[in-house]
């Protein structure tokens, strides 16, 4: 492969990144995943009566963290695969690289805009959520001050905290779907593969756990190779709670920030070399 005649240019992944974050706002899979996430935070207060005892502000919580999860990897993975994708399939990615632009950088770009998508879907899913739980938190304070003892229930920080891991989590998932997307060769696989691999991610310290019980070398082996090669998504979830006594320290949150960009890194770094030597 010869050398490219213009050095890397972050400008032009900034630009790419942009055009990737416009073009998934015309997404009509997008919109509606946003929306049905929103309408699941605004309504859970309607099932409050069905959160089979649970106290309901910890119901509410629940009912957000749950749509920022499921909504938001269904999004990342969709949108991750529909818009790398649209750029093959229409041919405006071979008229893009005509143009002195790295192949690094267009994966890149597509890599970052995702990811600009997934934070803001959990910015202003956290904030709507914050606003929903601070509302009925006031309302049971009117109605029931000695249960409250006139202190806050929510650590609203802590809910800030986990909409913040959750978006470094669908960050890393946005990464390895665009792995897969790099050298698959349809849409569907890719979508398949994005799903497969965040259970996988979900389940892992499972197997890992089960592998390393075991008395045999090679499944522990294989357990090992398992835990390193997938991140383990459950760290991502350590401040879903509403105590702050319960949540994570700020030292735990910048490891498991850092744990994220590393695999980040990898994921990002095979994706931009798997498509490398794809044909276009």
């Amino acid at each position: 492969m010869k050398p490219s005649p213009v050095p890397f240019s972050p400008r032009r992944v900034a630009l790419i990144a942009q055009n990737t974050l416009l073009e998934a706002a015309r997404q009509r899979l997008v919109n509606v995943l946003v929306f049905l996430a929103f309408a699941l935070v605004l309504g859970a207060r309607g099932f409050r009566d069905f959160n089979f005892g649970a106290p309901e502000l910890k119901f509410l919580a629940d009912c957000g963290f749950g749509a920022m999860a499921f909504f938001g990897s269904a999004l990342t993975i969709a949108a991750t695969a529909q818009l790398f994708f649209s750029e093959i399939e229409n041919r405006t990615a071979l008229t893009l690289l005509a143009r002195p632009v790295w192949r690094a950088e267009f994966v890149l770009g597509k890599l970052l805009g995702v990811a600009a998508l997934a934070a803001l879907f959990c910015a202003v899913l956290t904030a709507l959520l914050i606003a929903v739980l601070w509302t009925r938190e006031r309302e049971l304070m009117r109605e029931f001050p000695e249960s409250f003892g006139g202190a806050q229930a929510v650590s609203y920080a802590t809910v800030a905290t986990a909409g913040l891991l959750q978006a470094l989590k669908l960050a890393v998932l946005a990464a390895f779907t665009l792995l897969v997307a790099s050298f698959a060769q349809t849409q569907l696989f890719t979508v398949g593969a994005g799903f497969f691999i965040l259970v996988i991610c979900h389940l892992q310290y499972l197997a890992q756990d089960a592998y390393a019980r075991s008395a045999s070398l090679a499944a522990k082996l294989v357990g090992a190779a398992i835990g390193s090669a997938f991140p383990n998504f459950q760290l991502f979830t350590v401040a879903d709670t509403l105590v702050a006594a319960e949540g994570p320290t700020a030292l735990q949150v910048l490891r498991i920030a850092a744990y994220a960009a590393g695999y980040l890194a990898l994921a990002g770094s095979l994706a931009i070399l798997a498509f490398r030597n794809r044909e276009i």
